[in-house]
């Protein structure tokens, strides 16, 4: 006898039966109970959610020798003729392969006789969409008023392509994609109905790599028992399982042990372990943008302890309680938006694992600053860099460099005693201000200063122990200054939509209506005190408050109000024109929203 593949040997015969999809089944539950059938159906949805099943299950309620009900005995010549696909009454059309308006004209020309064995003559037509649009228009006469005995069940996985005059003729039900927990039960209960023992893991991954379908997971768990070698468990002997390792190495997943480790040394910052990690992980040959994904998800997880702590989440590896403790929940979006980026630029990279490795040493490079997790470690020079460390040994190299002298030429009893020039003064040129990046901490040089009275007059600079400038900053004055502050990206779109409320004692406070306050991250707002300490020339510290200035207009609102009136301007100018004048009096008609501004 020859073998049957499960997504059919376990093919749903009962409403009762199906996995999911309870509106569907309600709604067609109720009309035939009540005898209230529409004489048309389409049923959308992706592929192996149950349209065709719904579909069958339907015209077997409907042509039951016991009447018409949602519950089928299973049992007449009528039931058990449709479960083996042989109901003369029941015509399954392939619209994939019957496109043209010749074979749509055929089941219009049947569609006229009495059904020959069964209560009501049923059209199957799946993938519908596919007909072409001649075929539409000779099948929609017959779809709005078929004789009493013909009902059409539609199905397709692309309802867009269908004519909206299809669509206003039938009940539409969209069927949902099934959930992972609905796939895992019922490959559960397969298996054990099979008697192939089975680990959790390795149902949690066919069930995944299932995608919302059950009849791919039931394909893939096909392909898992046949690559494991699972089998049945036998009188005498226990049958062979279907190990999580198995699937995980013909899926071309990882263990998610080693996307924690991944992930535990993005926290930690060390990059010669995360390096080391990737290695681990290329020698099972994965599928990198499964990976990512995996990675992802772990991110989601993280970041869903972080913000909602009471929702039950699974491990799966991964020590979420610890990760969510050390990144602050602005770095976890970070990452996962990283890693969406990642994933869809797989493909242009040079290859799959350089694209990985990019993926991740982004993530390292973006690592918090300040608060919230641990520091990049300063690795040896025979070691993997960091961006924090490159830097700093930067500056300490630049400080351990002796300063070309711009004094005279040191007199003998210098040159005699060495620690002479030591204490002699040397003026170097003050480096130009520059406002450091809000995630990477500048590194502090400590040195011993001389006398105050050997030290040369320099230009003294603003610092963050600079005193609060004492001037008068009014909402003209802020406009100003936002507009050449010189920042850009979201730390511009920060300063644009703050709107100025007042300044005393060095406190500048700002307000951000509701719709703008997600702009309040602490990097912007250092940004944008860098900039305003470089402008002014001293300390200020900025204070964010939620709603709207009373008197005060944002750069944004300056920018669109100044918009608006070279706007208006050029339309009146424009009309105002003599030859414009000229032409409206022979006819001619403007047309709306055409005027820019010349400068424009």
């Amino acid at each position: 006898m020859s073998y049957l593949v499960l997504a059919r040997k376990w093919r749903p015969k009962r409403f009762a039966e199906l996995v999911g999809q309870e509106h569907v089944v309600r709604a067609l539950s109720n009309a035939l109970d009540t005898g209230r059938v529409h004489h048309a159906f389409l049923f959308t949805g992706t592929r192996g959610v149950g349209k065709t099943t719904i579909a069958r299950i339907f015209a077997k309620s409907l042509n039951c020798e016991q009447g018409t009900s949602a519950e089928p005995c299973g049992q007449c010549n009528a039931c058990r003729d449709i479960d083996a696909g042989r109901f003369i009454d029941l015509l399954e059309i392939d619209a994939a392969s019957n496109t043209g308006v010749d074979d749509v004209r055929e089941v219009i020309d049947n569609a006229q006789y009495m059904p020959s064995r069964g209560r009501v003559k049923v059209y199957l037509i799946d993938e519908v969409h596919m007909l072409s649009k001649s075929a539409f228009n000779a099948l929609l006469k017959t779809l709005e008023e078929p004789p009493g005995h013909v009902k059409f069940l539609l199905a397709t996985t692309d309802p867009q392509k269908l004519p909206v005059t299809v669509l206003s003729r039938c009940l539409q039900f969209n069927l949902k994609r099934l959930e992972e927990s609905q796939i895992q039960g019922q490959m559960a209960k397969i298996l054990e109905a099979e008697g192939i023992p089975a680990e959790p893991g390795a149902i949690r991954q066919l069930a995944k790599s299932a995608d919302g379908s059950l009849r791919d997971g039931l394909s893939l768990l096909d392909q898992a028992i046949a690559y494991t070698g699972a089998s049945t468990t036998h009188e005498g002997g226990a049958g062979v399982p279907l190990t999580d390792a198995g699937v995980a190495t013909m899926l071309g997943t990882v263990d998610r042990m080693r996307v924690g480790a991944v992930l535990g040394a993005l926290v930690a910052g060390d990059g010669a372990a995360l390096m080391n990690e990737i290695a681990a992980l290329s020698d099972f040959s994965p599928d990198w943008a499964g990976v990512l994904d995996a990675l992802a998800e772990a991110l989601h997880r993280v970041q869903v302890r972080q913000l909602v702590p009471s929702a039950e989440i699974e491990a799966d590896g991964v020590d979420i309680d610890a990760i969510a403790g050390q990144l602050r929940p602005e770095i976890v979006q970070l990452w996962y938006q990283m890693a969406l980026h990642g994933r869809r630029d797989l493909g242009y990279a040079p290859s799959p694992r350089a694209g990985f490795e990019m993926t991740a040493l982004r993530m390292l490079a973006f690592r918090p600053a300040e608060g919230g997790g641990a520091q990049v470690e300063r690795p040896a020079a025979s070691g993997v860099r960091g961006p924090e460390a490159a830097r700093a040994a930067a500056f300490e190299s630049a400080a351990a460099k002796p300063a070309p002298s711009m004094s005279r030429p040191l007199p003998p009893e210098a040159r005699e005693n060495p620690a002479a020039p030591e204490r002699r003064p040397v003026a170097q040129p003050a480096p130009p201000p520059a406002a450091a990046p809000a995630s990477m901490p500048s590194p502090r040089i400590e040195m011993t200063a001389p006398p105050a009275a050997q030290i040369a007059p320099a230009p003294s600079l603003p610092s963050a122990e600079a005193p609060p400038p004492n001037i008068a900053i009014d909402s003209d004055r802020w406009l100003d200054l936002v507009a050449n502050c010189g920042l850009r990206g979201p730390a511009r779109e920060l300063a644009a939509h703050a709107a100025f409320i007042d300044y005393a004692n060095g406190v500048m406070r700002l307000a951000l209506s509701p719709d703008d306050d997600h702009l309040r991250l602490p990097g912007l707002i250092n940004a944008l005190t860098d900039s305003l300490n470089a402008q002014l020339g001293g300390t200020v510290q900025l204070r964010f408050e939620t709603g709207q200035a009373p008197n005060a207009e944002t750069l944004h609102q300056r920018n669109e109000r100044q918009r608006d009136q070279k706007q208006a301007s050029a339309e009146e100018n424009f009309v105002a024109h003599p030859d414009v004048q000229r032409l409206v009096g022979q006819g001619a008609k403007l047309v709306p929203d055409s005027i820019r501004p010349y400068q424009d």
